[in-house]
């Protein structure tokens, strides 16, 4: 099997890289960064350190890495069985045009086997909206035989994995939890889906996404966020403390009556599912930053993203939000010199105020009840943090 991967960051070396290579298949990463590459090149394997209870290093073999721009990625295209990945919500738009060029080189080609394109992204249908992208780029009469040959799968995707630590000098090396669960909507693949262990099937593929959205991606923003306001320095700093973890916990127990409500999961076996998302949080293994987990707060009060829409099923369902809420107010207060969004979000604050500035950035009236509540425990965060 041949694979393309774009992103060759840790996610993409630590999480979908690795599983694919443990399936035999013959990975090639496409990014950016040419020391990167040069060093995947050169050593055609890395490392990856696989930390909980019981630490170990597990070597991912058989690997190349191309420029994303270039003209191989185009041949790869034209020759691959699956390409993914890894690559952040906001670069799918920036690798949509190669992608499009190497489908048209692969029919060009005669290559009609069918191509499976996963985007494991933390977003809701992230290949949906990158076929999209795609479809965009492509000629017109291209899109008939690429709709017949080539298979747009949405999956979730989860797993912890932490920048590098620092005083590393492998720049391969990757850090990654014990834990890691990739669901695939098996509904939309073209020919038979590609065995890999570590790839789950389903056909109820949102029921997954929201689970994990509204739960790990949730509680790992709050706790966060009230990290940062708190000055404590990690995700496990956080969750230890007994407060935030109230607050963390209530807001994925919120959440979780939405789900519950929605998709019909267990109640016992969704509280056992939280309790192991806050066990993840506190592995002493993984030094997890409150800064770079909280990063990008524009994207996070979006209305489909971990924080809103969670909020907005409570507000379907007419069920109780205020940890919620909590978390909103505290992704209100993220600041960070590091991240432009959060500039973004600081300008738009002083520019219009809080209560239209949320109401913009995240879609919900700014005249209603909730956006009020947000704004008076925001103001409340800002006030404890001026004394």
């Amino acid at each position: 099997m041949k694979a393309l991967h774009f992103g060759a960051g840790n996610i993409g070396r630590g999480f979908i890289g690795k599983l694919l290579a443990d399936a035999g298949a013959q990975v090639t990463f496409a990014d950016v960064n040419q020391p990167l590459l040069d060093e995947l090149n050169r050593r055609k394997s890395y490392q990856v350190k696989v930390v909980g209870e019981q630490a170990r290093i597990e070597e991912v073999k058989n690997v190349s890495a191309v420029h994303s721009g270039s003209p191989e990625v185009v041949a790869l295209i034209a020759e691959a069985d699956i390409v993914t990945t890894a690559v952040g919500p906001q670069v799918l738009a920036k690798i949509a045009g190669i992608v499009a060029q190497g489908l048209v080189a692969r029919h060009q080609a005669g290559n009609n086997q069918p191509l499976n394109i996963i985007a494991c992204e933390n977003m809701v249908r992230g290949t949906s909206q990158f076929k999209q992208h795609v479809l965009a780029t492509l000629p017109e009469d291209e899109k008939t035989w690429v709709e017949e040959h080539v298979g747009f799968v949405d999956s979730a995707v989860d797993r912890i994995v932490p920048p590098s630590a620092e005083g590393s000098t492998d720049p391969l090396a990757v850090t990654v939890e014990t834990f890691s669960e990739w669901i695939v909507d098996q509904t939309q693949f073209k020919g038979q889906p590609p065995q890999i262990a570590g790839m789950e099937l389903t056909d109820n593929l949102m029921a997954f996404v929201e689970r994990k959205l509204f739960t790990l991606n949730t509680g790992h923003a709050i706790a966060a966020y009230l990290g940062q306001l708190s000055g404590l320095q990690t995700i496990r700093d956080a969750i230890l403390d007994a407060e935030i973890r109230q607050v963390v916990k209530g807001a994925m127990e919120e959440s979780g009556a939405v789900l519950i409500k929605r998709y019909g999961f267990d109640p016992e076996k969704h509280a056992a599912y939280i309790n192991k998302i806050l066990s993840r949080f506190e592995n002493p293994y993984l030094h997890d930053d409150v800064e770079r987990v909280g990063r990008q707060p524009l994207r996070k009060l979006g209305a489909g993203d971990r924080l809103i829409k969670p909020l907005l099923g409570t507000l379907e369902y007419h069920l109780p939000h205020d940890n919620l809420v909590k978390g909103i107010a505290a992704a209100m207060s993220y600041r960070s010199d590091q991240d432009p969004q959060a500039q973004e979000w600081v300008e738009l604050l002083d520019k219009i105020g809080a209560k239209a500035a949320l109401a913009q950035v995240s879609g919900l009236p700014a005249n209603s009840e909730v956006v009020e509540q947000a704004v008076n425990v925001y103001n409340a965060m800002q006030e404890n943090l001026a004394r």
